[in-house]
């Protein structure tokens, strides 16, 4: 299959699937390759390059080789290329969706959605190219003080595997409007948009200025973290890999690291609530069209005694009404879980939390046959200091628990490792503001879930990471001040 037809997602197994590198397409040294499986059947998928230490080093090297001219290239220049980057991705939505849908079990209405919002994040740091300004200082009588924001040069940019063509996408505008170049490696299992990526953007930027790897272990990503010429990184995905790529980039240089990483999220309900609002918000701020896989996920409810049996009976009606299925069936809410291991481990959760004491309301049983499903589960009477309260799952499963005073509520809500986001439900706009106020969390809603809105800062404290994206500070991030001084004679 050719890649100009713009049909892959077709028959991916029959596409000749490569890297991306010093501009060119190309396989992994030895032509290695690994199978990439279909979550919604456990069938293989496809076959694509297992890139090693050797190709990260030669990608990076070119990197390097191009990151001067790319950084002396005038700003408005590079965010041109960014937006003709935008305007291609809009000529494969579709083509993008479905290999994502694919390759991760997302639901394709979904995946849609989610390319949408990349094209649109690109278009935003393109526009914002001319803010990448410095600053005059009248730092002494009759001489010239000023800043300049200066890329780093080499950016790996390491994403996760739940938003996988809008994260390869939209996460590499930044860097490149800032002037570096970028290095995406995409999650191991679900490489194919990226790569396909790759081949679509070969032609409209200069070589080495953006280039795509893939790899089946840690190899690929240790290899990219480590390299000498890499002295900008930033992850998405899991806090136990945020630390070990911390770890690797102190053990082989000073490098700037930036960290989207996991959550254990609370959505407070206090009495004056609208149950319905809170309900809708408790199912959207699951993102169950990723079957729970998000780090912004409000997997923990919070509510007010008084309000408990209801609501609770409330959930259970409408998480029965969560549709599983495979992401191209008409109707489908939620689509597997990513692999088969990921399944058994939030099964494991959810036993561990019976044992533990907790009710299961609904769910709870993973559905005999193929794919790696799981259903939206409902636990009750969860205890803050359980196990299932305080470890992230990142499957469909909402634990409740209850609060008799606001204190009690903002003691709980924070009394974990994470503090990624926090919705609080509440017609009292003190005690909204209070709330938001207290919660631990880098992204606080009020009344809603889930949503990012364009330009607010997305990240989070303490385990869920360093730094912030989605935002005029995610730009910034990708630059460094250099401060000038001409003393006048």
């Amino acid at each position: 299959m050719s890649q100009a037809d713009g049909q892959v997602f077709d028959d991916p197994s029959a596409h000749d699937w490569r890297l991306l590198s010093a501009g060119r397409l190309t396989p992994a040294a030895g032509d290695a390759r690994y199978d990439v499986e279909n979550p919604a059947t456990g069938a293989t998928l496809a076959r694509v390059p297992d890139a090693g230490a050797a190709d990260v080093a030669a990608t990076v090297q070119a990197a390097d080789d191009a990151a001067a001219g790319w950084a002396g290239t005038d700003v408005r220049e590079r965010a041109a290329v960014v937006r003709r980057l935008a305007d291609v991705l809009d000529q494969h939505v579709e083509e993008i969706a479905r290999l994502d849908s694919l390759d991760g079990g997302f639901p394709l209405w979904m995946m849609r959605k989610d390319i949408g919002t990349a094209g649109d994040r690109m278009r935003m740091f393109a526009d914002w190219a001319l803010h990448l300004r410095g600053e005059t200082i009248p730092s002494s009588t009759g001489n010239v003080h000023f800043t300049e924001r200066v890329p780093f040069g080499v950016v790996a940019r390491i994403i996760a595997y739940n938003h996988p063509g809008m994260f390869g996408a939209s996460k590499i505008a930044a860097p490149l409007v800032a002037g570096n170049t970028v290095v995406l490696k995409p999650s191991d299992l679900t490489p194919l948009s990226a790569l396909r990526l790759g081949e679509l953007w070969a032609e409209h930027v200069p070589a080495g200025v953006f280039s795509v790897v893939s790899g089946s272990g840690v190899e690929t990503g240790d290899a990219l973290v480590r390299h000498p010429a890499v002295r900008r990184i930033a992850f998405t995905g899991s806090p136990q890999t945020g630390r070990a790529i911390q770890r690797a980039a102190a053990e082989s240089g000073v490098k700037d690291v930036s960290l989207e990483l996991g959550g254990k999220n609370a959505l407070v309900v206090f009495p004056d609530a609208d149950l319905d609002a809170v309900v809708e918000g408790a199912v959207k701020g699951m993102n169950f069209a990723f079957a729970g896989q998000s780090c912004g996920s409000t997997s923990r409810v919070l509510v007010h005694a008084d309000l408990a049996a209801e609501l609770v009976d409330r959930l259970r009606q409408r998480l029965e009404k969560v549709v599983a299925g495979a992401p191209f069936d008409d109707g489908v809410t939620m689509g597997p879980l990513i692999s088969a291991a990921h399944r058994d481990r939030v099964a494991a959760h959810v036993r561990t939390a019976l044992d533990d004491g907790a009710r299961l309301v609904c769910g709870g049983d993973a559905p005999a046959g193929g794919g790696h499903y799981y259903p939206a589960t409902l636990l009750d009477g969860v205890e803050p200091d359980m196990r299932v309260a305080r470890t992230e799952i990142f499957g469909p499963v909402i634990s409740v628990l209850t609060f008799r005073t606001e204190q009690e509520a903002v003691d709980v809500a924070n009394g974990v490792d994470f503090g990624l986001t926090a919705s609080v439900y509440t017609r009292d706009f003190d005690r909204a503001h209070r709330m938001a106020r207290a919660m631990r969390a880098g992204y606080v809603w009020v009344n809603d879930t889930s949503t990012h809105f364009i330009g607010m800062p997305f990240g989070g404290v303490k385990e869920s990471g360093v730094g912030r994206e989605e935002s005029m500070e995610e730009l910034l991030g990708y630059t460094q001040i250099k401060s000038y001084n001409l003393v006048l004679r």
